[in-house]
């Protein structure tokens, strides 16, 4: 498999489709480099907008710009543009649900040497929390390509969740990407692995092994983590009795918190049975 980093594959979708639409701004926080939005700004430099680190006001300009009819998209490392201005983004852009586009980079553990205080951890749980906000977490470069493409269609505000370290890409040029959708990506009739991002390709290799041993895993790509596909989870949880999720996020808030409420609501499993 060859390997490729979502936030590349983001830069590179962003710069092209911002040849395309008018409407695109991009705005980052001193972290162009890293976000890949500097590919976007050597091509667009005009409509492109360093605000430094003051991430707080950098969410104020976006909505002002949404709200002046420009489509923005804003970038910075997950940690600071989720925790930071948080007030901002549930005031400015969630309650009124403006057209604003929100990218994470280096979320989760993958981050290398940055360590500990550069770890977003809690963005999904802080952003599926906020009312009228879409959460994207996609598992590769090529669902990241399409799921920027979607989301620059979609009318609201919307998280993604990218990561700095290359990662196998494991899905054809051909997968359909559709926001609000979770796919099935191998089939079994004893264990359901529900995964998001990286942890993708992890749970297509978890599956592998285990069919050796006699074991039908099915795996679900959850890349939209908000709206959460119930139908689609519950009907595999119906059929193996047993799930398993997997995220590379703090495991208060996130993915496995949001499959285990849609279970308990609307199929409870047998004790033992969730993992």
């Amino acid at each position: 498999m060859k390997a490729r980093a979502t936030r590349d594959a983001y830069g590179e979708t962003l710069r092209e489709i911002g040849k395309r639409d008018k409407r695109i701004v991009v705005l980052d926080a001193d972290l162009a480099g890293s976000t890949r939005t500097a590919w976007f700004r050597a091509e667009c430099p005009d409509r492109f907008f360093d605000l430094g680190i003051a991430e707080q006001n950098m969410i104020g300009v976006a909505a002002g710009l949404a709200l002046s009819g420009k489509l923005p998209f804003v970038s910075s490392f997950a940690i600071f543009l989720t925790g930071r201005p948080w007030e901002q983004i549930r005031q400015s852009i969630a309650y009124p649900r403006l057209n604003v586009k929100l990218a994470g980079s280096h979320a989760g553990l993958t981050v290398g040497e940055d360590g500990a205080s550069h770890q977003g951890l809690e963005d999904i749980a802080i952003m599926r929390a906020l009312p009228n906000m879409t959460v994207v977490c996609p598992a590769d470069a090529t669902e990241t390509a399409k799921a920027v493409e979607a989301i620059a269609s979609y009318d609201g505000p919307v998280y993604i969740r990218l990561s700095r370290a290359p990662a196998p890409v494991v899905l054809d040029e051909d997968y359909r990407f559709q926001l609000g959708q979770a796919k099935v990506l191998t089939g079994g009739a004893d264990v359901t692995i529900c995964a998001t991002g990286l942890m993708v390709e992890k749970a297509l290799k978890a599956a592998a092994e285990l069919e050796h041993e006699g074991i039908g895993a099915e795996v679900i790509n959850v890349s939209t983590i908000k709206p959460l596909d119930v139908k689609t989870i519950i009907a595999s949880a119906e059929k193996t009795k047993a799930v398993v999720t997997a995220e590379e996020h703090n495991i208060i808030g996130g993915l496995g918190s949001a499959v285990a409420e849609a279970l308990v609501e609307h199929a409870p499993l047998p004790p033992g049975a969730h993992c």
